[in-house]
């Protein structure tokens, strides 16, 4: 049988990659100067404070989760763990200077976006496995939302000048 852990493990984690989006974004707003860049991030950053309310509300819906059957708790613990210290947003330690950096380098900055967005698609496809059937709905909403973010970031980043 597989062992339990507190879902809040799981959604704080999920919290935190929000967290860690706004700011990402509210610092590219800050510093982005052509306008739909700019209205990109700025939707993308109430995105991501949306994603954290959705998660906050299920972190107190849910208990203790199990973990999948077919895993290895402390192997699966652990792939969770590696998840996320090789998210982009939490390898990077100077991931806000070098958004800063990238001030008048919208494909720089694009490029680190998407790279956000397809970490944290990862994160939440395992956070799936990992929750009552009745809150799978809410994260496949979140999945769907993050693979959107990911084809405009993309298309963006194909309509800037090399």
């Amino acid at each position: 049988m597989a062992e339990f852990f507190n879902a809040a493990d799981v959604t704080a984690a999920a919290i935190r990659i929000e967290q860690r989006g706004q700011d990402v974004y509210n610092q590219a707003v800050a510093m982005a100067t052509k306008p739909e860049v700019k209205a990109l991030f700025q939707h993308l950053a109430a995105e991501e404070a949306r994603h954290e309310a959705i998660f906050r509300a299920m972190a107190d819906r849910i208990g203790p989760v199990e973990l999948p059957a077919w895993s290895i708790a402390a192997e699966y613990v652990e792939y969770l763990h590696a998840l996320l210290d090789s998210h982009a947003l939490f390898t990077q330690a100077g991931t806000l200077t070098s958004l800063k950096g990238a001030a008048d380098d919208h494909a720089a900055a694009l490029r680190m976006a998407i790279q956000f967005e397809k970490d944290t698609l990862l994160f939440f496809t395992e956070m799936r496995e990992l929750v009552p059937a009745g809150e799978k709905a809410a994260v496949d909403a979140c999945i769907a939302e993050e693979r959107a973010h990911l084809r405009a970031l993309t298309a963006m980043l194909a309509q800037v000048p090399a």
